[in-house]
């Protein structure tokens, strides 16, 4: 599956900060970013139109070049659906990092809001809670994470590399890096406006609360309430934990552990979907019970494959891109198409219903992950729906005879091989 994920500062991307907020409000426009006929685009190829003598970004050309000279297939004026979180801003702290990609830098995308975050061994994302649910995935290393039940009870757990997560929204939690070398992962949130730097922080309240009554609450003394902080501390470095058994004796065993579990190993589960253009992990409330309001797929495409013509009919789709190199175009009705490529560290949107393909165009698999504001995964083949209607039906419509129409398969393949 997927390699660790690494951040070279002077990456291909790096460089691309100036350009965050033109691209995402589609001033990028190349000479064919509108609408155009297939006529045009055909003859504007034959005779020099689609040149562009003037000053350009070579290397942000280059980087999307469905944008600077598109499918003669494109047509209309549909919103950006690409954003990379080698644009966005990182808060970097003694302990880690993060970054976020929300509506404010993606506006199509107004369900799902996507953080990626960095945490050192022994280090913590602070005790907090927020409003929106919270889905996880682990890029690297190994963390362990808690989360309160309002019964009382408490989860703690340990992760790894593909492994997930889900706090519901309000249920305080905490996140810390294990040995050896802490850990990265991807967070997701159903609210497309949220964001990871307007959490409620324990450090934040007690800061905000006054002295007199955190004592009376807490029953501490006055030395002791002086040794809390005095800032926020958000991220922090720590004391890397013992064994996770010992956590959980600790905190009164068996007696106060959540009955609910609140990880999944995603990564190792077997393909729901697989054949040989690749496969897809399906994971929702079905197998994740804990997973109520986000439904996700990880999907694995061989070069040349292609996941297949479909549509999602119950929400929109916010894509993270981990490894490899692919394009997407989107049809939006009306005549309306795009196509946008994309890499890894990339985000994807796709609004409800709107139908879309994944091409694999590099050399190397194509991993990237489905994110739905959903408690079930759904979706419609192009091609199963085809099958399923009567031959007079298709010939009518698509002007092929049942001889013809056999060869289009009649069952959902997710993938299809090149």
């Amino acid at each position: 599956m997927a390699s660790e994920t690494t951040h070279d500062p002077l990456n291909r991307r790096s460089f691309l900060g100036a350009a965050a907020a033109a691209i995402s409000a589609g001033a990028f426009a190349a000479p064919f970013a509108m609408a155009q006929s297939k006529t045009v685009i055909s003859k504007g190829e034959q005779n020099h139109s689609a040149s562009n003598p003037g000053p350009i970004n070579k290397s942000i050309a280059n980087q999307n070049p469905s944008s600077e000279l598109p499918p003669e297939e494109d047509h209309g004026d549909v919103s950006p659906f690409w954003y990379s979180f080698d644009l966005s801003h990182r808060r970097v702290q003694d302990g880690g990092w993060t970054r976020q990609v929300t509506e404010k830098d993606l506006p199509i995308s107004k369900d799902l809001a996507g953080v990626n975050m960095r945490l050192t061994a022994g280090s913590y994302r602070e005790l907090h809670w927020h409003t929106a649910n919270e889905w996880a995935f682990m890029l690297y290393g190994s963390a362990r994470v808690t989360v309160l039940n309002p019964d009382g009870t408490i989860f703690i757990g340990d992760v790894a590399k593909g492994d997930l997560w889900y706090f519901p929204a309000g249920f305080p939690h905490s996140i810390q890096g294990l040995g050896p070398d802490g850990c990265e992962f991807l967070l997701v949130f159903d609210e497309g406006s949220f964001s990871e730097y307007q959490t409620f922080l324990l450090s934040d309240w007690l800061i905000h609360t006054p002295k007199e009554i955190i004592r009376k609450n807490m029953h501490l003394t006055d030395a002791q309430v002086a040794k809390l902080p005095d800032d926020e501390e958000y991220i922090f470095p720590g004391h890397i934990p013992g064994s996770l058994e010992d956590d959980k004796r600790a905190v009164g065993g068996s007696a106060v552990e959540s009955k609910v579990s609140y990880t999944f190993r995603m990564e190792a589960m077997q393909p729901t979907e697989t054949n040989s253009g690749g496969d897809a992990r399906i994971v929702d409330a079905s197998v994740f019970p804990a997973s109520k309001n986000i439904a996700s797929a990880l999907v694995t495409l061989k070069p040349g494959a292609v996941r297949e013509l479909h549509w999602h009919p119950q929400a929109s789709e916010w894509q993270y891109y981990i490894q490899g190199s692919g394009r997407m175009t989107v049809f939006a009705s009306a005549g309306k198409a795009r196509t946008m490529t994309f890499n890894a560290n990339d985000v994807g949107f796709i609004p409800a219903v709107a139908g879309h393909y994944i091409e694999n165009t590099g050399t190397e698999d194509l991993i990237f992950l489905e994110l739905f504001k959903s408690s079930y995964y759904a979706d419609f083949s192009l091609n199963q729906w085809i099958r399923r209607l009567p031959p007079n039906m298709i010939q009518d419509h698509l002007h092929l005879d049942s001889t013809e129409t056999k060869s289009i398969p009649a069952e959902k393949l997710v993938t299809i091989a090149k």
